[in-house]
């Protein structure tokens, strides 16, 4: 499973549904969650300012369900390191695997522009 997140920019009309992610952008975020086939099997929305890391449980879950629990490994990027996280998709029996870039900079956006 490869769990990822996008923020869907909304109008003031939507509400309690939308937030402000790290980007500083309003709307909503679609927490998506494929199979290593590119196959979408769970979909959850959230407000844009809710964490990544806090929305492994729902897509996990899903994802079980669907596939009749075969998925043992999750491929996941930075924004999914915390011990709830693991904690989360381990109660689905799904271990989550960091995959980081040898090349990618540290430090936030801004240092890339410096």
């Amino acid at each position: 499973m490869i769990p990822d997140s996008r923020t869907l920019q909304s109008r003031p009309e939507s509400g309690a549904r939308a937030g402000y992610d790290g980007a500083r952008r309003r709307g909503s975020k679609v927490h998506a969650a494929a199979d290593t086939l590119g196959r979408r099997p769970a979909l959850h929305v959230t407000p844009a300012a809710e964490q990544d890391r806090a929305q492994v449980g729902k897509p996990a879950r899903k994802v079980q369900q669907i596939t009749q629990e075969k998925v043992e490994l999750a491929y996941v990027d930075h924004g999914y390191t915390h011990q709830a996280a693991e904690e989360a998709a381990a109660v689905h029996g799904i271990q989550l695997e960091v995959v980081k870039h040898p090349e990618a900079k540290r430090g936030s956006c801004r240092d890339a522009w410096s």
